[in-house]
């Protein structure tokens, strides 16, 4: 672009950065622009009889701030763009919420059930649990993960076909929440983990798309939304800036996405945010991983956290007319179900932090519930994952004597 193109207005900033900074050399360190470039700008300024105002030294800083933090930001979002193309779902709008239909419109037959979600997180693929160190009631491996993910899978459709033998379904919504992969973010992870990180993605995509696939064929249509967690970043904190892509959540969605993508059938909701917030029928669903949410209060534990968590997210959401009715998290590894927020506890199962915690133990489950289009959420049922749970043999009722 030639010089003439630059307005009296833009001449006029750099001579009054220039004043303010001392030099051209400065202003350019400041800005980031050559200083041959600040130098001509500065001359072709006097030559349009141009004077430097007074302008406030606080006043300049806060404008090269904002200036690089638009450039860092527009890197940021060059990165992403690079990043997707590499992986192949540059083209998808994953980022994008497209509900679809069969989530908004009620079905024509009056007995349909409505539509059923099975949330999926905090699995910890990767992660050993050694019986010994838990007092034997839980084990897990790699191998014990995929028959854990089977076995979810299988008695899902099988507490969906109790409700309703004519699998009257419009399709099934499947959030993932996040912690998918044990990741390396204490030193004890890195050091008693399975498998490493980047073979634990690998895995865990290899037998989440059949797993996908196989509730598809069920169920008619699948819904995602994807939101990552904490456990598998790779960096020492968690990211506020660029959280979702430090995270091989975020990868493994992409990964489902792109395997996945031509199947008709399913669809992928990936925002960029920590949160997705989604409807099924009339009801608004807020999707978040739950590490936002920290401490705990004695006897009622995680309860704490979780209510105030979610209180003030219903705060902040109702002044950017964002409400929801439902709050959706994972992250606990416990199994919560109230009126406004909905828990879910995890595939790994009771481990070594939980027990000398003295948390109190739960087989690992994974949420199932229906959301009825006039009535709004109506069966919640918890799906034991684990295939060797014992049930104790007993009469149908029982007095004790």
């Amino acid at each position: 672009m030639g010089t003439s193109a630059i307005t009296d207005a833009e001449l006029q900033r750099i001579l009054d950065a220039v004043t303010v900074d001392g030099s051209a050399a400065a202003t350019s360190r400041a800005l980031g622009v050559p200083v041959t470039t600040i130098k001509g700008r500065v001359m072709q300024a006097r030559r349009r009889g141009l004077k430097p105002k007074a302008v406030s030294q606080d006043l300049h800083r806060r404008i090269g701030q904002l200036e690089k933090d638009l450039k860092a930001a527009t890197r940021e979002q060059a990165d992403t763009q690079a990043l997707k193309q590499l992986i192949g779902t540059a083209a998808m709008k994953l980022d994008v919420l497209e509900l679809p239909e069969w989530t908004i419109k009620p079905a024509k037959i009056a007995e349909a059930p409505g539509v059923p979600t099975l949330q999926l997180s905090d699995f910890h693929w990767g992660e050993r649990v050694f019986p010994k160190q838990v007092n034997n009631v839980n084990e897990f491996t790699v191998a014990i993960a995929r028959e854990r993910l089977r076995y979810c899978v299988e008695t899902a459709f099988h507490l969906c076909r109790i409700l309703d033998r004519e699998m009257r379904y419009p399709g099934i919504v499947v959030p993932l929440g996040g912690d998918m992969v044990s990741g390396a973010i204490h030193e004890e992870l890195r050091a008693s983990n399975e498998i490493p990180t980047m073979p634990t993605v690998l895995d865990l995509v290899d037998n989440l798309v059949p797993a996908i696939r196989t509730l598809a064929d069920t169920f008619g249509a699948v819904f995602l939304p994807c939101v990552s967690g904490n456990h598998g970043r790779d960096t020492l904190k968690i990211y506020a800036k660029g959280r979702n892509h430090t995270s091989f959540d975020w990868l493994i969605y992409q990964f489902l996405a792109r395997a996945l993508q031509a199947d008709k059938r399913i669809t992928f909701y990936i925002p960029e945010g920590s949160d997705a917030y989604y409807r099924v029928y009339q009801h608004k669903y807020a999707l978040t991983h739950g590490d936002q949410f920290r401490g705990g209060d004695g006897m009622i534990g995680a309860l704490g956290p979780i209510l105030r968590g979610d209180h003030k997210k219903r705060s902040r959401n109702a002044q950017i007319e964002q409400d929801y009715d439902t709050l959706v998290m994972g992250h606990w590894h416990q199994r919560i179900q109230l009126t406004r927020v909905i828990v879910n506890s995890c595939l790994k199962g009771y481990d070594e932090y939980a027990f000398t915690s003295n948390f109190p133990f739960e087989q690992p489950s994974q949420n199932l519930w229906i959301t009825h289009p006039k009535y709004g959420i109506t069966y919640n049922m918890p799906v034991y994952v684990d295939p060797d749970t014992k049930v104790k043999a007993t009469d149908w009722v029982s007095i004790p004597k």
